[in-house]
């Protein structure tokens, strides 16, 4: 019973106990049947987590603050992708729910029916990250990336920018990109403004596609005086092509993107950007799904909390200074 204890994570055994009995596991190369454990409980120790790239330089800070949560818990994060594809995340979710999971963290708030009613009936804490503007199916953890994009248009307004053109990738199956041009052109509109060219493309993000993306924009739009993009990544990519044509940033033209991811760093610019807050999310998504949160009572549960964060505006070198 001790070992059972033990081997199940169970706290009410002395640590001496439980070091002898890990030494003797170790040595013995013993690992334990987590299926036979699961017929029992009728759950395994896994969390599923589940986002749609891992290209996207932003998921692995998501997922080292969700590991980091969990690291001393007995929870163990396996993760699913789903390409931004709605029948994809269908097809994983159905995958990880069938080995009865002890939670669900998983990027978005827009699914399909399906995957909604697969999320209500799992008796499971759920977790929706990254973003906050719709209905969570439980608990939600993210940013307002309409606010994002909202604040966004208020500091490029502010440095004296009329012409502002929009670049996006995995366009339309990215939502919190989509929601972010919202947010802008709502800024926009206060002002009396619109939103000027647009240039989408479907695929992922790179720097070359970045840099392809604004030569089109400006080729068919040469007097656009600000271009706001969908990540850092393409923002990058689009500083490089101005500063490579000699274009006058932030003077002549000013760029944005999103995210605050640490490519900017080597950049011989700084990027204007938004920190959106990654590690911080899957921290706390991991503290709701492990019972860990402040305030939660009685350990884990299934019940509805929201956390809405606050991403940074960092102007670096390619706004102009307002005023």
């Amino acid at each position: 019973m001790t070992v059972s204890r033990v081997l199940r994570n169970r706290g009410d055994v002395s640590e001496a106990t439980r070091e002898k009995v890990l030494n003797a596991a170790r040595n013995l190369g013993y690992v334990p049947n987590k299926i036979a454990g699961a017929l029992a409980s009728q759950r395994v120790n896994l969390v599923a987590v589940i986002i749609p790239s891992l290209s996207n330089m932003v998921y692995p800070e998501v997922m080292t603050g969700i590991s980091a949560m969990l690291e001393d818990t007995g929870l163990q994060p396996v993760v699913g992708v789903t390409h931004y594809q709605p029948d994809r995340e269908e097809a994983v979710l159905y995958e990880m729910l069938s080995w009865r999971p002890s939670g669900v963290i998983l990027a978005g708030l827009e699914h399909s029916d399906a995957a909604r009613a697969m999320l209500s009936n799992a008796g499971i804490p759920i977790v929706e990250i990254m973003d906050v503007d719709g209905q969570p199916v439980d608990s939600v953890v993210g940013i307002s990336h309409r606010r994002a994009g909202l604040k966004m248009a208020e500091a490029i307004l502010a440095a004296g920018y009329r012409r502002i053109g929009f670049l996006g990738t995995m366009m339309p199956y990215d939502h919190r990109a989509r929601k972010r041009m919202e947010g802008l052109q709502e800024g926009l509109a206060r002002a009396g403004i619109v939103l000027a060219d647009q240039e989408f493309y479907s695929g992922g993000s790179a720097l070359l596609k970045g840099r392809e993306m604004t030569e089109t924009i400006l080729a068919r739009s040469p007097d656009l005086d600000f271009l706001y993009y969908s990540n850092d990544m393409i923002g990058a990519g689009g500083l490089l092509y101005c500063l490579d044509k000699g274009i006058d940033v932030p003077g002549q033209l000013g760029l944005a993107g999103f995210n605050g991811v640490e490519l900017l760093d080597g950049l011989p610019r700084q990027l204007a950007t938004m920190d959106a807050c990654r590690a911080e999310i899957g921290r706390i998504a991991a503290e709701i799904i492990a019972g860990k949160r402040p305030g939660m009572a009685g350990g884990r549960v299934i019940g509805g909390e929201q956390v809405e964060l606050t991403p940074k505006l960092q102007p670096g070198d390619t706004i102009r200074r307002a005023g």
